[in-house]
């Protein structure tokens, strides 16, 4: 058994964690460029935690332009077990509307300009997506939803686009008929990257509009989704040190579903034919199974 260290990844909106003792801003090196910002460092009920703003304080970075490898590489190398992703979406479903939370459990990818992998050419990898989200992380984010009354939905599956732009109205009718729950543009390729580096991550997705379907309802635009944003955002914070209050106290046990140990099988490059420079930058996100190569 170990401690749990929670990574926090704020999206649109969610720039901050205010209420960490023992709180710096530190900045973290990574062999894979630049990471989004600063790392957050603190404790809330005695829980480390380490918050990254996923677009930079500011917001400069757009979903396109942000090093996502970067971002979970730096989170790995902090010692961060478990992440929880709180990002802005687009609901693609009536019963969903603005200001409701959906505790993803499923990700279409249709994002096509970003590094998807750790490995490539020099050292191949392939790890199970099957079951994307952490359950257990799942169900303490559903508990503290409950105890925050916040409304939420457990379960849905996210629709990743490319961005920056938004969905054209037959896009958004495309991945309706498909049964999304949720579109945005930032979730992936993170939850491969999280798995890659056997991070456990769950992902609450806020709702901040309707995307363009909706016939009774305005086409999304940023200053509508400012204005939501800022509530959901609060509302992102006591759900969270609710879910952090939970955990007090704890030692963290193996993650049920095996996201901690995902490289086990995942390796298909034998030792001899790995390249040297690439297993170096791997030595954060894969230490664990190249010691000893």
């Amino acid at each position: 058994m170990s401690k749990t260290v929670l990574g926090v990844l704020g999206g649109s909106g969610v720039y901050d964690f205010p209420g960490l003792t023992h709180d710096r801003w530190e900045e973290v090196k990574s062999p894979w460029g630049e990471v989004s910002d600063a790392l957050h460092f603190g404790e809330f009920d005695g829980v480390e935690m380490v918050f990254l703003p996923r677009h930079g304080r500011g917001h400069v970075h757009s979903p396109s332009s942000i090093n996502y490898r970067a971002n979970i590489d730096a989170l790995k190398r902090v010692g961060v077990t478990d992440i929880v992703s709180v990002s802005a979406v687009g609901s693609l479903k009536e019963e969903l509307p603005p200001g409701h939370f959906v505790i993803v459990d499923q990700f279409i990818d249709r994002t096509f300009a970003r590094e998807k992998s750790f490995f490539g050419e020099g050292c191949v990898a392939h790890v199970s997506m099957a079951d994307p989200v952490s359950e257990r992380l799942g169900d303490q984010l559903a508990v503290a939803c409950d105890a925050e009354g916040i409304s939420y939905t457990r379960g849905g599956t996210y629709l990743a686009m490319e961005g920056p732009q938004f969905s054209s109205r037959a896009e958004s009718e495309l991945y309706r008929s498909w049964g999304c729950s949720v579109i945005g543009m930032t979730n992936m390729p993170e939850a491969k990257l999280a798995r890659e580096a056997e991070i456990c991550y769950a992902t609450v997705a806020m709702v901040t509009d309707y995307d363009c379907w909706h016939p009774h309802e305005d086409d999304v635009d940023v200053a509508q989704v400012i204005q939501i944003l800022g509530e959901n955002a609060e509302k992102s914070r006591a759900m969270l040190r609710r879910m952090v209050s939970s955990l007090a106290g704890q030692s963290r046990t193996a993650c049920p579903q095996g996201h901690d140990r995902a490289l086990d099988t995942a390796m298909i490059t034998p030792p001899e034919a790995r390249d040297p420079h690439l297993i170096a930058k791997l030595d954060a996100v894969a230490g664990r199974v190249l010691k000893g190569v």
